[in-house]
């Protein structure tokens, strides 16, 4: 299973393990979210291929990477989706995805069965305006379709991921409690960060901070528990159901303990989604072939290159 010689869990100059990576398959989408972030990508040029993909996991599960998470744009729009997921399960302990749920109900059987294990489903509003205003689309009945076909195929947990949005959705957090509640899934309500150029405006007025929110789950709680990745804390909520703070601006224990590594759509190591200046290229090791200890060697130097966005 996977390649030898990767010599174990790869520390930062920070000391921090990774331990984890995160896949962009694609920058395409069927949805058009205004304050998209694109996993911090700028101007990529073209995709990996599944084999290309495949090739990279298992360098990096060698190194000591054994989570995957797919992402993108939305994964479901390229048609080896499921190709990519049956290539990489074998060589990791588990696969997970990033998606906006609005294919899933097509494709979360054959996902499962392939070895997808968990699945984070974009869920941003209940109410059908709210969602048009925020994805381009009117397609809420078809996500809802997904959250419940991924919990029907046995992913577990189904996280449904909130951005959170001062005055368009944030006075819908108690109704998507209680919608993920009796779905069986977690919500996930996420910090708006200004990560895209032309968010700036966007971000001003609508950023929320999630501590006033925080502080009234803690409250709310009979036990929370703390995540080794990046600290996030998790609610069980006294009433039933579970929420996940998301909270990294200016959060120095958030960065701290990230754990992740990134893969771009078009094949460059991204030690950081904050920035772009300190990316390896790793796509022409994999088209001349035979990457072997180049590929390594380029895991090891964006490893080399990591260091906390927040800090003290």
């Amino acid at each position: 299973m996977g390649r030898e010689g990767g010599g174990g869990l790869l520390r930062d100059p920070f000391g921090r393990p990774v331990n984890s990576l995160r896949i962009s398959v694609t920058q395409r989408c069927n949805f058009e979210c205004f304050f998209c972030h694109r996993e911090g990508e700028l101007n990529p040029h073209g995709e990996l291929s599944a084999e290309e993909i495949v090739e990279l996991v298992e360098v990096a599960s060698a190194l000591g990477m054994r989570k995957v998470k797919l992402t993108g744009g939305e994964p479901l729009i390229r048609r080896d989706i499921v190709e990519i997921v049956s290539g990489i399960a074998p060589h990791v302990d588990e696969v997970s995805m990033t998606t906006n749920g609005s294919l899933l109900g097509k494709f979360a059987q054959d996902l499962h069965e392939a070895g997808l294990r968990r699945a984070n489903i974009s869920l941003h509003s209940l109410d059908p305006e709210t969602f048009r205003r925020i994805t381009g689309r009117d397609m809420l009945n078809e996500v809802v379709e997904g959250v419940e076909a991924a919990i029907e195929s046995g992913l577990e947990p189904v996280k449904l991921n909130m951005v959170v949005l001062r005055g368009l959705n944030d006075g819908e957090i108690p109704r998507m409690i209680e919608f993920s509640k009796e779905h069986g899934a977690i919500l996930q309500l996420i910090e708006f960060q200004p990560v895209q150029a032309g968010t700036g405006p966007y971000w001003e007025s609508l950023h929320h901070d999630l501590r006033d929110i925080e502080e009234m789950l803690k409250a709310r709680s009979q036990r929370v528990r703390v995540r080794e990745l990046q600290r996030r804390r998790q609610y069980y909520l006294k009433g039933g159901g579970v929420v996940e703070i998301v909270r990294p601006m200016h959060n120095t224990e958030f960065c701290r303990y990230c754990t992740r590594l990134r893969v771009t759509s078009d094949g460059r190591l991204k030690p950081c989604l904050m920035r772009n200046d300190n990316l390896v290229d790793v796509a022409p090791l994999l088209r001349r072939g035979g990457g072997g200890d180049a590929l390594v060697e380029a895991f090891k130097e964006a490893v080399s290159r990591r260091e906390p966005y927040w800090r003290d």
